[in-house]
């Protein structure tokens, strides 16, 4: 059956995969209240809109990530033709700027967009001038066959996908040889793994795994998103990287500033396509105790 899905999968196109994501985006916005209720409620309190502005950018948050989702099967068609036709850079010479940094690099993202076709593009032009293949960190699906089908899905274009309850020594080894590691920073995760911080207004619990991968790995921290344009296709856009060997302080402190640091560049974009964020996820759901430290924003930064 997950042969079958693929193979039919992989004739979806840029195009097909928003119609059909507006129908099923707009079937689940009326048939899941609780996500819609959810979805509104998050808007409407931390970007600080009205109820009704609210409802309007939740239902295309509704649709843009049923997109999300179709355009998985989109990652094997990421070759140079579809760059060159299919993305434009929201930066100036934003995919050279990528491919030009010399040394390791982790990569941050969020479930903002096009984040699956990520996956795709960062296997085309990832490997460029380094000695190691790129790296997609994920978590995995309790479903193994499905899982299978998702790994071969995001590794398609050439990029090794891995666990994220494994992939520390395999991060390490490919910063050693100045690869690229992509992580997903944005979704709620558990205590033990968190570092608490404001996130859109209300304290969050941020992963700061990649934080310390890139720490250990002397790497430079790039947060990177792809979003949807008005054109039908994609905007690449690179933010400007942090350097972790130049970071002052504690071993703490520098986990805090990079943690802080990519916290703040998931806000930026967020502010400026809310609609192509996931809303529906819970983010804020795991909150500190009584006693947690909670990592102070940097104000001139977000």
């Amino acid at each position: 059956m997950y042969s079958a899905i693929y193979t039919l999968g992989t004739k979806m196109t840029v195009h097909s995969s928003k119609v059909l994501g507006c129908a099923l985006g707009t079937v689940m916005w009326n048939s899941l209240p609780k996500r819609r209720k959810l979805a509104i409620d998050s808007i409407q309190r931390h970007l600080g809109v009205s109820h009704n502005e609210a409802a309007v950018i939740a239902k295309k948050s509704f649709m843009h990530n049923c997109r999300s989702f179709l355009e998985i099967f989109i990652v094997p068609q990421v070759d140079k033709k579809f760059i060159e036709e299919c993305i434009i850079e929201g930066s100036e010479n934003a995919l050279d700027a990528f491919v030009a940094i010399d040394g390791p690099v982790i990569a941050t993202t969020a479930h903002m967009g096009a984040w699956e076709v990520m996956a795709g593009l960062l296997g085309e032009i990832g490997s460029v001038g380094r000695e190691a293949q790129p790296l997609v960190v994920v978590r995995t699906n309790k479903n193994e066959n499905l899982n299978k089908l998702i790994f071969k899905l995001r590794g398609a274009r050439g990029a090794s996908v891995l666990s994220h309850r494994n992939a520390v020594f395999g991060v390490l080894r490919s910063l050693k040889k100045k690869g690229i590691a992509a992580f997903l920073v944005d979704h709620n995760t558990k205590r033990k793994e968190a570092m608490f911080t404001d996130f859109l207004g209300e304290t969050a619990a941020v992963n700061s795994g990649p934080a310390f991968l890139a720490l250990r790995g002397k790497a430079i921290v790039l947060p990177t998103f792809l979003v949807r344009n008005e054109q039908g296709g994609y905007t690449f856009i690179v933010e400007r990287p942090l350097n972790t060997e130049e970071l002052e302080g504690t071993r703490e402190e520098k986990l805090q500033q990079i943690t802080r640091f990519y916290t703040d560049a998931v806000e930026r974009v967020i502010r400026r396509y809310p609609e192509q964020w996931f809303w529906m996820h819970n983010r804020w759901k795991t909150q500190p105790k009584p006693g947690d430290f909670i990592l102070p924003r940097n104000d001139n930064e977000a």
